[in-house]
C-alpha cells in the first residue's frame, strides 16, 4: 500500500490502525515548520557544513549537486536534526533568499529572481516629479525583495 500523503507538499498522513503514529505526526510537523514562511540561506550545489545549530535551515539546490543532494537539483534541502529532508517545489512557490535579500519564485520548472532595474536617468525632457515617483516605487519594490538592489 502506498504511503498516505498530502497532495501539494507530500506531508505524511496518519493511516487507520497505524502503529507509532507519533513518528508520522512529528515528520509532518517538521516539514510544516520548514515550509511555513519559508526562507532559504542561499542557492547552492555544494552541501554546506552544518551542525545542530543549523537545524531548520534550508537551501535551494542548484547546478549539479553531489553527495546527499545528487539528483535533487531544483529542490529545497532542509537540515532537520542530523539528516536532510527535500521539498519538491510546485509552480508559483516562493521563498525568501537570505543571501540575495530577494524573493525567489519557482516558475516553469526553475527558480527565478527579479532582475535589477536601475532608477531612471538621462533623457531629453526630464520630468522630475515623474522620475521621483518612479524611483520611490522602485525603491519600495527593492525593500520588499521583489526587485534586486
Amino acid at each position: 500500500m502506498a504511503a498516505l500523503e498530502t497532495g501539494r507538499h507530500r506531508l505524511p498522513l496518519l493511516a487507520v490502525s497505524q502503529a507509532q503514529k507519533e513518528i508520522t505526526h512529528n515528520e509532518a510537523l517538521v516539514m510544516i515548520d520548514a515550509l511555513l514562511h519559508m526562507a532559504v540561506e542561499a542557492a547552492s550545489s555544494a552541501i554546506p557544513a552544518v551542525t545542530d545549530n543549523d537545524i531548520g535551515k534550508s537551501w535551494i539546490i542548484n547546478g549539479t549537486p553531489t553527495g546527499a543532494w545528487a539528483s535533487k537539483a531544483g529542490q529545497i534541502a532542509c537540515w532537520i536534526g542530523g539528516s536532510w529532508r527535500f521539498v519538491v517545489p510546485h509552480e508559483g512557490m516562493r521563498v525568501w533568499n537570505k543571501s540575495t535579500r530577494r524573493q525567489s519564485h519557482f516558475i516553469s520548472g526553475q527558480w527565478t529572481t527579479a532582475p535589477a532595474i536601475p532608477n531612471p536617468v538621462g533623457g531629453i525632457a526630464v520630468d522630475s516629479e515623474a522620475r521621483a515617483a518612479l524611483s520611490a516605487i522602485l525603491q519600495y519594490l527593492r525593500l520588499l525583495g521583489i526587485l534586486a538592489t
